[in-house]
């Protein structure tokens, strides 16, 4: 399940790549942001309220879970919230101004490396010389891609696309961090569920122009907008943070390496945009120096095994289902 989960995860935020960069001529990033989110939160706050009406029903004296998580997890939940739902989608929809889509998804996943140093600075594991070549590498993809722009004429690409782009990657980062500490006691639903809610209350500042620009919007753009937020922002984030919740954080960002190519077929066939060969080499490097910091492709079972003994060691049992599942979720 967390396999699958993982699928429909990266199929549904490829598809939000290409569907921001359609609707880059009718939102601006803030509006965008904005309608999407609250498109996420209506039917997100309805399955919340079925499952709590289940959950109570069948609670049978025990005590039903509070809607609102408190403490520590609470502040996780809302600082990842902004973080991802609202920073990184404002971001994204701008970089995506300067950006082809799959430029724009090639970029945002050296997310994996960034997560990868946070974790050598953060958390004790280090620099070592897997992670120091791979980021050699995928800092050399990106400026390829910043200088190989776009093969398509009204798709360029730029320096603050380029700046853009890996500040997005930076949110999603720290998004993915933040929410895999507030998993170890809020459950998925709830997590993305208030999440989205902090997101949507952090791009309120934005709601005059998303009114005008709603106004003056296209009834395909409107659902193309109203799909942002149903499929890849409420589905995708909830199969997300489910399989988040079962494996390690690592594992799940590498998962998404495969979200670069599904985006770039998707534009060719949607938009008739592609990245120049000098960008697409570019982009290989950046996947491929992610794949190498990650250790994507050398992760052996006896490997598997000494990290979930020490993360076991370490959070009592926690790191031992991670360690079981961390393996298949990252080679897909």
């Amino acid at each position: 399940m967390p396999v699958l989960a993982a699928l429909v995860t990266v199929v549904l935020w490829a598809s939000a790549f290409v569907g921001i960069r359609a609707l880059g001529e009718h939102f601006s990033p803030g509006s965008m942001a904005f309608w999407r989110l609250l498109a996420a939160v209506v039917p997100l706050t309805v399955l919340m309220l079925i499952m709590r009406r289940r959950g109570s029903a069948g609670a049978s004296g025990a005590q039903a879970r509070p809607w609102i998580p408190r403490g520590r997890a609470l502040v996780s939940v809302l600082v990842y919230g902004v973080a991802w739902f609202a920073g990184y989608t404002v971001v994204l929809n701008w970089a995506e101004r300067h950006l082809d889509a799959g430029t724009a998804a090639l970029l945002v996943n050296l997310a994996p490396i960034l997560v990868a140093v946070a974790a050598g600075l953060f958390m004790g594991e280090g620099f070592p010389r897997h992670l120091v070549i791979g980021m050699t590498i995928a800092f050399a993809g990106v400026v390829l891609i910043a200088t190989g722009g776009s093969a398509t004429a009204d798709a360029h690409a730029d320096w603050l696309g380029v700046v853009l782009g890996i500040a997005a990657a930076v949110l999603y980062a720290a998004g993915v961090l933040i929410q895999k500490s507030a998993l170890r006691t809020v459950d998925a639903l709830t997590a993305t569920w208030l999440g989205a809610v902090a997101g949507l209350v952090a791009t309120l500042p934005f709601l005059p122009v998303a009114i005008s620009e709603m106004a003056d919007a296209t009834p395909g753009a409107i659902a193309a907008v109203v799909y942002l937020g149903v499929g890849p922002t409420a589905i995708a984030f909830s199969t997300w943070a489910y399989a988040l919740a079962r494996t390690d954080a690592s594992a799940m960002a590498a998962t998404t390496l495969v979200v670069p190519a599904i985006v770039i077929v998707l534009s060719w066939v949607l938009l008739g945009e592609l990245p120049t060969g000098v960008g697409i080499v570019g982009g290989v490097l950046c996947i491929g120096g992610v794949a190498i910091a990650r250790q994507v492709f050398v992760r052996q079972a006896p490997a598997r095994a000494s990290r979930g003994a020490k993360r076991q060691a370490r959070s009592s049992g926690d790191g031992l289902d991670e360690s079981r599942s961390a393996s298949p979720t990252g080679r897909r």
